[in-house]
């Protein structure tokens, strides 16, 4: 019998923190078997501006993840965003040396040391360093060179850095519950990870995942990652427009956004909702909320254009926009995003797992069921290791063995 493994991921989002911990069989296959749900404190824009708060809210999601599924938590993955992250694309290459020309993995651990050489300030470090391809002698399109001969060994990578301090606060919160950190894992990676397909990471992509804070966006070309980055403007925003244009208390916007909110107008509507809806004795009119939200929903859109080349896009990303996070769920709001952007637009839901997966059925969970399958996938590579260096290994295994004392 093929060994099982458990997982578990934390997505410590802006206005709610899952945590899901799951059994991964030996062919790969994620099985959830807890999900534990709170609403986030002490956190802005996906960074952690309170870390006691922030900690308080990650320990109640891992409690209920605990008890639901009977498991206790020792390490998770962890999804990272916020402005602070930014990628670029970089070139590194090697002389393959050896007598018999035969590129062994060795070779492909000096390219990718190459290929980070780029200048990082002491106040970031590397998050990720992604291969995006090969070349052996100028022949470009290699996916795996092991075994191939030649002179000289290229790489196309995708970097991604982040500002120290504010993984490190998050990493804090994390360890503060008394759970350490497996691995560090840029979001929209992870959520690629649940909603998007081969076919589509191939032909050309865009992922944008709008949460409550941020709006994560990763573009895909010919199977690999090809850019990556975070928009300040998310959930929040519409609600904050909706509570200021409206004259609400904030809560109440956002009880009536997730409630009523929509991009279509009363015509456009299949649903039949009366002129005039109300909350906590709050009265507005339904095509003002509509309005509000709709416009909001646009600068989204259009912001997440602008991050390809104008005039290169339709070509770039073929296969148009995959929408998820919490936001996409909004009705209407992939019809809008193909008339403005003039693309295919989908929204994408996680998959390739099962279980307890009633609750994570959702955009929202995108994140969390992302994380885990990337876990599943890349067990044993580890790049939290980076932001902490050589003490980062040790400290490691200090932590586990006052677990086996508590």
């Amino acid at each position: 019998m093929k060994k099982r493994t458990i997982l578990t991921s934390i997505d410590v989002g802006t206005t709610k923190v899952c945590t899901t911990i799951a059994r991964v069989d030996g062919e790969g296959g994620v099985q959830i078997v807890g999900v534990g749900v709170n609403p986030s404190g002490g956190l802005h824009k996906g960074l952690v501006v309170n870390i006691n708060d922030a900690k308080e809210s990650i320990h109640k999601s891992v409690r209920q993840a605990e008890r639901a599924s009977n498991y206790k938590i020792e390490s998770a993955y962890v999804g990272v965003t916020g402005r602070h992250v930014s990628s670029l694309n970089n070139r590194g290459v090697v002389a393959i040396t050896r007598n018999d020309r035969l590129v062994r993995p060795d070779d492909l651990k000096r390219v990718l040391q190459s290929a980070q050489s780029v200048k990082v300030t002491t106040d970031r470090k590397l998050l990720h360093v992604i291969p995006r391809s090969y070349a052996v002698d100028g022949q470009i399109g290699i996916n795996n060179p092991v075994g191939m001969h030649g002179f000289r060994l290229d790489v196309e990578t995708h970097i991604i850095t982040a500002a120290v301090t504010s993984v490190q606060n998050l990493v804090k919160c994390i360890r503060g519950i008394g759970i350490d950190v497996e691995d560090l894992i840029l979001e929209p990676l992870a959520s690629s990870e649940a909603v998007l397909t081969e076919d589509e990471r191939q032909v050309g992509i865009i992922l944008a995942d709008i949460g409550g804070g941020t709006t994560d966006i990763a573009v895909f070309k010919d199977g690999s990652i090809w850019h990556t980055s975070i928009l300040p403007v998310a959930g929040y925003q519409l609600t904050r427009d909706v509570a200021i244009g409206l004259s609400l208390p904030f809560e109440v916007a956002e009880e009536m956004k997730k409630k009523y909110g929509s991009v279509m107008s009363v015509e456009e509507s299949q649903t039949e909702t009366p002129s005039t809806i109300s909350t906590n004795g709050h009265g507005i009119a339904y095509q003002d909320l509509c309005d509000i939200i709709r416009a909001r929903v646009e600068e989204i859109l259009r912001l997440i254009l602008l991050e390809l080349p104008r005039s290169e896009h339709e070509a770039l990303v073929p296969a148009g926009l995959v929408l998820t996070g919490g936001t996409s769920n909004l009705p209407g709001i992939a019809a809008l995003g193909s008339d403005i952007l003039g693309l295919p637009v989908r929204i994408g839901l996680p998959t390739a797992i099962y279980g307890i997966t009633d609750i994570l059925h959702n955009p929202a969970y995108a994140t969390s069921v992302g994380l885990l399958l990337w876990g599943a996938k890349h067990r044993g590579t580890r790049t939290w290791q980076q932001f902490y260096g050589r003490g980062a290994v040790l400290r490691r295994l200090i932590h586990r063995i006052r677990n086996l004392f508590r």
